[in-house]
């Protein structure tokens, strides 16, 4: 079991002669380190022109463990061996440390390095490695390393305060500077000294923070100043971590301008819950895809469709308090199945794509105007207007592949979801959805339903100044988001969505009576997304039976007009049904079905014209049968009129999961009421 730590670059802001007196100072002990007891000098050699010098310690440390433990392995200090070789012409202190206590069990090796900085020679760098190599230590391995990650963290997180109170203890004595090191008149020494310096770095594998061996200039020098502008609050574990991701990625790509930002690589490492190697798994297919979509390209070459300048409800607006850009989404007039017949399921992927492209940009540029870190984006989606015409198949199809591509390829960017004026039919859609979206992203969600509508404002002036909330939402605010609505057919493109699957369901449809009444249990009933298609002639009908036994369950329905006119009928039956032959008659026409009895209507009769889309759903509150009932008036001169329909089923279980939030702006039995697009 090998544990690998890495720390990023500390940099001290002063010169490396000052950080090397204070380091000193700090030996044999010193109060922030009390788990040191005593460092004694076991030999300590210096170059005969004072360039280098050679310490070795071996170190006395406290067993830093529950009494228990202490007693268990029989040891109240463990002990340490220290070697330190300073080289005053280069500027370096290289020093390794191993354990000599247990050294069977379990080895424990640490780098660490002071070194000028490499811009900047008044200041002085510092980076740390660390491996701890558990082999067996009396069953207690496990307990091992936590107290080695624990003890690490300590380190860390003391190193530079210790330096810094020395310093500010030598600034007290008045010694504010050290003179730097010169060679003696006879120069060829402290030339060999050199030449020694950067030996020993090479044999011992010395490289910086980057794994960029010493002399090559790294591209962004990670030190706590960056951290603390570009990346926010990490744990000194985390920040190893973000360190081990990012030397794993410089040995896979040899051109170091390639390599992903810092931000990028946290975002990733974050979705990944700090796993190195899922993180690098999923970071360099991501990478990949997109070299091979010219991702990196997109800003500069994505014409937006005129359909989506003039019709997209979408658009940026503003920053939130914590400097986060919002992107205004408002949903609920979106029309969807106009968009994907206009652009199709590529030209939206490729627009969802340049959304998050801009995201990105403009997250940086906020974190650069503010001087802190922004890492992510705000999304804002207005639910005014959703209903069930929103959930159509080929859309919800569409909107989940754009779901799986961005969690993949944009772990982390979304900082806040806020979801306004959520109406009844949103528990249905949410349960489809929220099963794609990451864990960790789903808790990012805040919603407001319907019946919050009188605190929703207050509600957002939580994360949104109150003059950059929109006039639509109750501020004072205008924006640049379009309104959206019903997208011309006209801009349809030839082969739609919906043309393509009938087509390939032709052979299918034929088999089916032309005037059939079909029967389904609908317990089990995953249709794949896919529609049947029945012709019917005037005064013919079509019902559609589900044996519910799923209380609570859920029933949803889409279909078209393809040709003529329709009256759309949800009805419930309490008891069994015969089979029925006759096309023109319904179950409801017989003589021993009676209305009120024996068979309710649980929708209102919907009539339905000419190329119209209808969409709803019904919670099924009794193990009842329910059926869809389609009824044909008359028929035209183009023939029988011509129905092409969807139900699908939505368990209890994930019904009742979903949104329970807003549960009380919902009726008992509908979810919502069917809706027609035209």
């Amino acid at each position: 079991m090998v544990q690998k730590f890495q720390s990023p670059v500390r940099v001290y802001k002063y010169p490396f002669e000052l950080v090397m007196k204070a380091y000193e100072r700090r030996f044999p002990t010193c109060p922030q380190m009390p788990i040191v007891l005593d460092c004694e000098v076991i030999s300590d050699e210096v170059a005969e022109d004072g360039s280098q010098r050679n310490t070795k310690r071996r170190c006395t440390l406290a067993v830093d463990a529950p009494y228990i433990f202490k007693k268990l392995i029989g040891v109240e200090v463990v002990y340490f061996l220290q070697n330190n070789f300073l080289d005053w012409a280069n500027r370096t202190l290289n020093i390794e440390a191993v354990n000599e206590s247990f050294s069977s069990r379990i080895e424990i090796f640490e780098r660490c390095r002071y070194y000028a900085h490499p811009d900047n020679p008044d200041w002085t760098c510092f980076d740390q490695t660390a491996t701890l190599d558990i082999k067996n230590f009396f069953g207690f391995e496990h307990s091992m390393e936590k107290m080695g990650m624990k003890q690490y963290t300590q380190t860390t997180l003391k190193g530079k305060e210790i330096i810094e109170y020395f310093i500010n203890e030598l600034k007290a004595e008045g010694i504010t500077e050290v003179d730097r090191w010169k060679p003696p008149v006879d120069a060829a020494a402290s030339s060999i000294s050199r030449q020694s310096s950067k030996d020993m770095e090479q044999e011992n594998g010395i490289a910086d923070v980057h794994g960029v061996k010493r002399g090559s200039k790294p591209e962004i020098l990670l030190d706590g100043d960056f951290i603390a502008k570009h990346l926010g609050q990490l744990t000194p574990m985390q920040e190893s971590k973000l360190l081990e991701l990012r030397k794993m990625l410089e040995d896979c790509e040899e051109d170091m301008s390639k390599l992903p930002s810092y931000q990028t690589i946290l975002r990733f490492l974050r979705a990944r819950d700090w796993h190195v190697s899922q993180a690098l798994s999923v970071l360099k297919d991501s990478l990949k895809w997109r070299k091979d979509n010219s991702i990196d390209n997109l800003l500069d070459d994505y014409k937006m469709p005129a359909v989506v300048t003039e019709h997209f409800p979408g658009g940026w607006h503003h920053y939130d308090k914590d400097g986060r850009p919002i992107y205004i989404l408002r949903l609920g007039h979106m029309d969807v199945k106009g968009l994907l017949k206009s652009i199709g399921t590529e030209g939206l992927l490729k627009l969802s794509l340049h959304i998050c492209e801009e995201g990105i940009q403009k997250i940086k540029q906020s974190s650069e105007s503010l001087g802190t870190p922004v890492l992510d984006w705000s999304l804002l989606v207005d639910l005014d207007g959703l209903s069930m015409r929103h959930l159509w198949r080929p859309g919800v199809k569409a909107l989940l592949s754009i779901i799986e591509c961005v969690e993949s390829n944009y772990p982390e960017t979304m900082g806040r979801v806020l979801v306004v004026q959520a109406p009844r039919v949103f528990p249905i859609a949410w349960t489809i959805v929220s099963a794609f979206i990451n864990d960790n992203t789903r808790s990012k969600f805040i919603f407001y339903g319907v019946a919050d509508a009188n605190t929703m404002k207050e509600g957002l002036e939580q994360y949104i100044d109150s003059e950059l909330i929109p006039d639509f939402l109750g501020g004072t605010c205008k924006t640049l988001v379009h309104e959206g609505g019903l997208i011309p057919k006209t801009l349809y493109k030839m082969n739609s969505l919906e043309e393509d699957e009938q087509a390939e369901q032709a052979q299918q449809n034929k088999s089916m009576n032309e005037h059939g009444r079909a029967t389904n249990n609908g317990l089990n009933s995953d249709h794949h997304g896919l529609y049947k298609t029945v012709e019917l002639k005037t005064g013919y009908i079509h019902e559609v039976v589900i044996r519910n036994t799923d209380v609570k369950s859920v029933l949803t329905w889409d279909f078209d007009v393809i040709r003529g006119d329709l009256h759309f009928t949800l009805y419930r039956v309490t008891k069994d049904l015969p089979r029925q032959q006759d096309a023109a008659v319904s179950f409801f026409d017989l003589n021993d079905f009676s209305e009120g009895v024996n068979y309710f209507k649980e929708e209102t009769t919907l009539i339905c014209h000419h190329k119209e889309s209808v969409q709803g759903s019904h919670v099924m509150n009794y193990k009842n049968n329910y059926v869809l009932h389609w009824f044909s008036p008359s028929c035209g001169i183009e023939g029988p009129t011509q129905l092409n329909y969807f139900y699908e089923i939505l368990s209890s279980a994930n019904y009742k999961g979903s949104m329970t939030s807003l549960q009380s702006g919902f009726s008992s039995n509908s979810a919502t009421s069917s809706c027609q697009s035209r």
